[in-house]
């Protein structure tokens, strides 16, 4: 049973130094700036969102 653990480990960890393409740091920095533009925009897009049911809310049930 202990060897098949060992053996899975150490199949992973070949896999992870051999077999997987690490991106590059330009790469990242460039995902990672797309992941933060969508993120910005799908808030602003929520926050219309709110602000529109919110004023719906207001004109059907006056203060």
């Amino acid at each position: 049973m202990f060897k098949k653990i060992a053996k899975a480990c150490k199949e992973s960890y070949d896999e992870l130094v051999h077999k997987v393409t690490w991106p590059t740091f330009s790469e990242l920095t460039s995902s990672a700036i797309v992941v933060l533009e969508a993120s910005l925009l799908i808030a602003l897009i929520v926050f219309a969102m709110d602000q529109v049911f919110q004023g719906v809310m207001e004109f059907v049930y006056p203060h």
